[in-house]
């Protein structure tokens, strides 16, 4: 029962560029299990020290948020295509730039 799993640019690192990974995981826990033993390291990166994933990781399984589908207890299908999206957080605006100026004239 293989899925796909697709892993964006900011996670490539811990798999040296590979973008996709088929596996026969039929739930998050093995997902996160079977991509640490394909990339040792990996799973830091996706899951707390309870097994649960990441709170600023967002898991998409055929375009649906995992979290709808029943989260940690969703059986993955044949062929489900899995998106793991990490959270990134902007920066703050530099204080002496005109952007921040006009911001801050709106409190």
């Amino acid at each position: 029962m293989p899925i796909t799993v697709r892993i964006p640019p900011p996670l490539r690192r811990y798999t040296g560029g590979v973008e996709t990974v088929e596996t026969s995981a039929s739930d998050l826990s093995g997902l996160f299990d079977s991509l640490e033993k394909k990339f040792p390291g990996i799973k830091q990166a996706l899951c707390a020290a309870d097994g649960a994933p990441q709170r600023f990781l967002n898991i998409y399984v055929n375009d649906e948020d995992i979290r709808f589908l029943g989260g940690n207890q969703y059986t993955f299908k044949d062929g489900d295509e899995v998106l793991l999206i990490p959270a990134i957080a902007g920066g703050s605006v530099d204080p002496r730039h005109p952007a921040a100026r006009s911001m801050s004239s709106r409190d």
